[in-house]
């Protein structure tokens, strides 16, 4: 039990961070942009509280009942960022950027992550397990260390590729607005605002993220143990 309890607190750990980082960085990018409405809530910052009292039931409800319902092999969640619809129709291309910078932020996180996981094995501090990447055998603080920065690896990479689906209402759907014309993007956005739409966004979302996501992990777990080869 007391294992079991050490691994979800590293996961909850890791997935708040994340997700914290992911919607600091879209609320950042707004205010670059002229869009001040997330950053007059509080949630340009790091700090985890902002973001829980906007997002309780997906920062912390759900993310604790996935976790126990998959045995603390995974967990699911969501925050969000709140942004002006007037502006994103004003500047549709700054709304791009905004969306683009919340999974920008997590392969950030997974790459130095991985940089981290890597100057610790070629240091001796770490040596690869599989499962999860990297462990330690000196001690619980570096062997939980270990797991925590695995865990920031895998999860970061799975929270960008997802959040770049380009489906409604996920961020990649915004970031289409960097790639097609303005005027047919402004009519996506609304397309993308009928009742109900977001939801059967999300639907066919979780129906074809796992055939994209494992071989993005296959290719990422490759680059990983590429430079120790040999």
């Amino acid at each position: 039990m007391s294992d079991f309890i050490a691994v979800a607190l590293i996961w909850y750990v890791a997935f708040l961070f994340s997700t914290v980082c992911h919607e600091a960085a879209h609320a950042l990018v707004a205010k670059w942009g002229g869009d001040a409405t997330a950053y007059a809530g509080g949630h340009t910052t790091l700090d985890p509280m902002p973001h829980i009292r906007r997002e309780p039931f997906g920062l912390i409800v759900i993310p604790w009942l996935s976790l126990l319902a998959s045995g603390g092999t995974s967990m699911f969640g969501w925050g969000s960022a709140p942004f002006d619809p007037f502006w994103q129709i004003r500047y549709p291309r700054r709304a791009a950027l905004m969306a683009l910078a919340g999974p920008v932020s997590n392969f950030l996180i997974a790459g130095i992550a991985g940089i981290l996981m890597h100057v610790g094995i070629s240091y001796g501090v770490f040596v690869i397990d599989g499962n999860p990447l990297v462990t330690s055998n000196d001690g619980a603080f570096l062997e939980g260390a270990g797991m925590f920065l695995s865990v920031l690896f895998i999860l970061n990479i799975i929270l960008g590729v997802f959040n770049l689906l380009p489906i409604p209402p996920l961020d990649g759907y915004s970031v289409l607005g960097l790639l097609v014309p303005e005027r047919a993007f402004l009519k996506m956005l609304d397309f993308a605002r009928s009742p109900g739409f977001s939801l059967l966004g999300i639907i066919l979302a979780y129906q074809i993220f796992p055939q994209i996501v494992r071989p993005v992990l296959h290719i990422a777990f490759y680059l990983f143990m590429l430079p120790l080869a040999g």
